[in-house]
């Protein structure tokens, strides 16, 4: 039995939802999201809870539901408070710019890196060094963040480059004289 699959789904105040064909469908505040859902599990929806049932007891169906009720929790809570994610540039010279949709990052290198910020997706600057980027799509956001990351890792000396807010960077140690 799944522990996650079986765990029912609260759907807040002001959001709705649907399920068509192998669909699933939130609408709120932040925008409409919609999930797949597999042939293998059955979704009740029934006063304001989502609850997701196997329709059959193979090995398939017992993955699939999890990750199924995981995907529309994941667009129900997207589409009521959405989610973000925190980050900060570490490095002397190291900042970043905001300008309209294209986050320029000054890392070190002989040229400014510029990103495209995708629909959907909205960064706000803290200061130089630190940024939080917001998004209804919780896998969008974790994309687009991972990317940014990408483009300069923290490295394990200095731990200068760019990370997440509360990651921990295993520092080692130099070279010994």
């Amino acid at each position: 039995m799944s522990r996650i699959g079986q765990a029912i789904i609260k759907i807040p105040d002001g959001i709705e939802v649907k399920q068509e064909g192998n669909n699933f469908w939130a609408k709120g505040s932040n925008g409409e999201l919609n999930a797949p859902v597999s042939d293998a599990v059955k979704i009740l929806i029934k006063d304001n809870i989502i609850s997701i049932e196997p329709k059959n007891n193979n090995a398939r169906t017992k993955a699939i539901w999890g990750t199924t009720r995981a995907l529309i929790k994941n667009a129900v809570l997207g589409v009521s408070d959405g989610f973000t994610k925190d980050m900060e540039i570490v490095g002397v010279g190291y900042r970043g710019v905001l300008q309209g949709k294209t986050l320029s990052l000054s890392l070190g290198l002989s040229h400014p890196v510029e990103i495209e910020v995708p629909e959907g997706i909205f960064v706000k600057m803290d200061g130089n060094t630190k940024f939080t980027i917001s998004s209804a799509d919780k896998q969008k956001l974790g994309e687009f963040a991972s990317m940014i990351r990408s483009k300069r890792p923290p490295e394990p000396f200095k731990g200068k480059g760019i990370r997440y807010a509360n990651e921990f960077v295993l520092r080692k140690e130099g070279k010994k004289k």
